[in-house]
């Protein structure tokens, strides 16, 4: 199992909870971004910087992304695709994406993209909370311990 994440949109306490787990699991973690980010010094954390252009970073992932992976992203185009290529998906809140459930998810992600368009309905997700950290924090446990075993 490696750890591969969506960098860019990964908000900072959840990467710092991913480095602190790929580090204390001694898990290879590559983080995909557009541009540099700072992570911290680990021969087990490495940053791969893509070209700029849209969803070049997603094209990366899903090109590397192998059988048990875990990839971190709340994007959901993104996380069908990993997850059709067998791996897991994990969103930054906690959500786990598996086959069972990312078409209904994906779905209802372009229901309420139309319903915005539309001005049906505005507003997006929630703030980040920590409620939302320690969900991603046990989950991202779990995984770990599922995939051990």
């Amino acid at each position: 199992m490696r750890i591969l994440v969506d960098g860019d949109a990964c908000p900072k306490p959840i990467k710092q909870v991913i480095f602190r787990t790929a580090k204390r699991e001694q898990i290879e973690t590559i983080v995909v971004a557009n541009s540099f980010l700072q992570l911290p010094l680990s021969p087990l954390i490495r940053l791969v910087v893509v070209t700029a252009g849209l969803d070049e970073a997603d094209k990366y992932i899903v090109e590397q992304v192998l059988e048990n992976d875990l990839v971190i992203t709340n994007d959901l185009p993104l996380a069908d695709l990993v997850v059709a290529k067998g791996a897991w998906a994990l969103s930054s809140y906690g959500k786990l994406f598996t086959t069972g459930n990312i078409k209904e998810v994906v779905a209802i992600r372009n229901l309420m993209a139309q319903l915005r368009d539309e001005q049906k309905i505005n507003g997006g997700p929630p703030p980040f909370s920590s409620l939302q950290l320690q969900n991603f924090t046990n989950q991202l446990q779990q995984l770990i311990v599922k995939a051990r075993n």
